[in-house]
């Protein structure tokens, strides 16, 4: 019986969920950082090609 009360005790596997958290949110700002650099980075190519097309 006691065996089954220190399952709860025990805070490592606490901890690896709270570190993949944190990585899953680390990944998450990641893509919306490189989504919108993305967007950015293709309108500022297509008004360089207006400007000099001059289309």
């Amino acid at each position: 019986m006691r065996r089954f009360f220190a399952i709860f005790k025990d805070a490592h596997g606490a901890t690896s969920v709270e570190y993949g958290m944190i990585l899953a949110l680390i990944f998450l700002a990641m893509i919306g950082a490189l989504g919108q650099f993305g967007t950015t980075a293709i309108n500022m190519w297509n008004m360089v090609a207006n400007e000099i097309g001059g289309s």
